[in-house]
């Protein structure tokens, strides 16, 4: 069961480059893919509208020039055939029999003609014609093919009282161009029918139906009024499109036999048909299609790439890590080195503090065990001088009680006190009673010492003596004021302990020394160091550094002097019970 389950373990796991590929794989081809398939059926409506509307507007703006081509053959044939100035000398020169009044008269039709044909550039041959004459042609401006005959011309349209034709190649003998031509009946007096025959300009035609407009290949088909085809610019294209029955008749776009059909239909009677084949029509799409295929193809290549590239930057940072915990093992003094990649690098640099403080801790241990025993001897010295220096004073005592030297009993009874309150083994933390006793019993040794050159007293209320202070707290204070607050005259030391406000306490010490600069005072306040050196500063320094301890920002120190009156310090703590101190 054991091997079964470390085989399957060792197949579960995957190294960290086989993830790497993966995880890149996934997060570089599955954004795409789900974009190509969320956006594959609205670029495909939105192309294949694009493409539809492109047709139908290139095919609609064709059928609207060539719309505008019949009106303008009709415009130019009402111009021939109904004015009534040509139309009258039309009719003279057919009843004139005089030779060069005919030849007056030819000419200022031809004059007439090419001014016409000169202001509409679109129009080309302009001809008058007689179909059923032996002399057909009258009048031209170009020359025009004698055998002109009217039914040979592909019929187009019956608009606006003219017949138009086409496309059909032009009748000037000169060009094989693709034409529109139309024929009005001229209104003239002779009673033999004349026609006035106009046709389109000779590159007209090509211009109107163009590839340009489309871009792509398309196939162009003219239907007549009768349904006929007219014109088809491709024989390729299916035979039967002019018998197509259309599915909606209001519909413009038709599937047939491969081919996508588009139609305008014309109120002239006629009809524009564009044919474009399904591959050409759907090449937009496929090129779409082709250009994501191909980005699949080049953002997994570069997935790929990508990967193989982190996981080079990757293993050989993780492989140098790696090494330097192994050698951690062998020799843990020996610094590390870098592999210049900032967040391996910051690793790294921890990893190396790591092994500087293991090292630390190591010799801090071997230096702590050489020390043990000598700390072991040390305590034992500390508590074993305290309590000899004890048992010594009380000899002293006694034997000065029996010599009866009761000054020396007294002042060694006050240091015995002393001593037992500053080096006892009672609690960080006294009442204010306490704290005063300990003071009067060292400032009576300290009167003694200076044979009573000064005074000491003390005021505090009754209601703060149980309040609890820190040991050791007021005679720093009070040792200070004797050593530079008391003067040569008679001096005088007081401490006065009172309650301010309801939750604090104020405690102060005042001497009538000769003062304090208040530079210098700035200095002790801010635990100046050259004021420690200096000796007025360490016992400041102590209170100072207790009180914030045992009251933090609650409590108040304040240094108030004059030169030549004295020094007073006042300390404002709040009021608390024993039990409320952590000792």
């Amino acid at each position: 069961m054991l091997g079964l389950w470390r085989k399957s373990k060792r197949f579960s796991t995957r190294s960290l480059r086989k993830r790497l590929v993966i995880f890149l794989m996934i997060g570089c081809l599955l954004p795409l893919v789900l974009v190509g398939l969320l956006t594959y059926s609205s670029i495909y409506s939105i192309l294949m509208n694009k493409i539809q509307s492109g047709i139908s507007a290139s095919l609609q703006q064709e059928a609207v020039s060539l719309e505008n081509t019949i009106n303008n053959l009709d415009f130019a044939s009402k111009q021939f055939a109904l004015d009534g100035q040509i139309a009258e000398e039309v009719s003279d020169f057919l009843q004139e029999r005089q030779i060069y009044r005919k030849s007056q008269i030819m000419a200022s039709i031809n004059e007439k003609i090419n001014l016409v044909t000169f202001t509409n550039p679109y129009l080309g041959l302009t001809a008058y014609v007689i179909p059923d004459a032996s002399e057909q042609i009258l009048f031209s401006n170009l020359s025009m093919d004698q055998q002109f005959d009217a039914k040979r011309l592909p019929a187009f349209a019956e608009y606006s009282g003219a017949a138009y034709f086409g496309p059909h190649r032009t009748l000037y003998k000169d060009s094989a161009n693709i034409v529109f031509s139309a024929m009005r009946i001229v209104k003239t007096t002779s009673g033999q029918p004349v026609y006035v025959y106009l046709e389109t300009n000779y590159s007209l035609f090509r211009k109107i139906l163009s590839q340009q407009s489309y871009g792509m290949k398309v196939n162009h088909l003219l239907i007549n009024e009768e349904g006929q085809l007219s014109y088809r610019e491709d024989r390729e294209v299916p035979d039967g499109i002019e018998k197509l029955t259309w599915q909606d008749p209001s519909s413009n776009h038709e599937e047939y036999k491969g081919y996508h059909l588009f139609r305008y239909v014309s109120p002239q009677g006629w009809q524009l048909i564009a044919a474009v084949k399904k591959s050409t029509f759907n090449s937009e799409i496929h090129s779409w299609l082709a250009k994501m295929i191909l980005l699949a193809m080049s953002t997994f290549l570069f997935a790929v790439l990508l990967a193989y590239f982190i996981w080079r930057q990757v293993y050989r940072p993780l492989r140098k890590l790696n090494v330097e915990i192994v050698r951690m093992a062998e020799n843990r003094t020996t610094p590390v080195s870098f592999t210049n990649v900032e967040e391996f690098d910051l690793v790294l640099n921890n990893f190396q503090l790591m092994k500087s403080q293991v090292n630390d801790l190591i010799d801090t241990v071997a230096h702590n065990e050489k020390q043990k025993g000598q700390f072991e001897i040390e305590k034992l010295l500390s508590q074993i001088n305290p309590h000899f220096l004890h048992n010594t004073l009380n000899t002293v005592q006694w034997l000065a009680r029996l010599n009866g030297q009761k000054e020396i009993d007294r002042l060694v009874t006050l240091l015995v006190k002393v001593l037992h309150y500053n080096l006892g083994k009672q609690s960080l933390i006294v009442t204010i009673g306490d704290e005063l006793e300990a003071i009067q019993h060292y400032m009576e040794l300290q009167r003694i010492r200076y044979d009573y050159g000064f005074e000491f007293h003390v005021e505090a209320q009754r209601e703060v003596l149980n309040v609890a202070v820190p040991r050791f707290l007021l005679q720093p204070i009070v040792e200070n004021a004797i050593y530079h607050g008391v003067s040569e005259r008679s001096g005088s030391v007081g401490v006065r302990i009172n309650r301010v406000g309801a939750d604090c306490v104020e405690l102060s010490v005042e001497d009538n020394g000769a003062g304090i600069e208040p530079e210098r005072i700035g200095k002790l306040l801010a635990d100046d160091e050259e004021a420690k050196r200096r000796g007025l500063g360490i016992g400041l320094s102590y209170v100072n550094r207790m009180l914030k301890q045992f009251y933090g920002q609650q409590v108040k120190l304040d240094i108030h002097s004059e030169l030549g009156k004295g020094t007073k310090v006042t300390i404002i703590i709040p009021s608390k019970g024993k039990e409320e101190f952590d000792d």
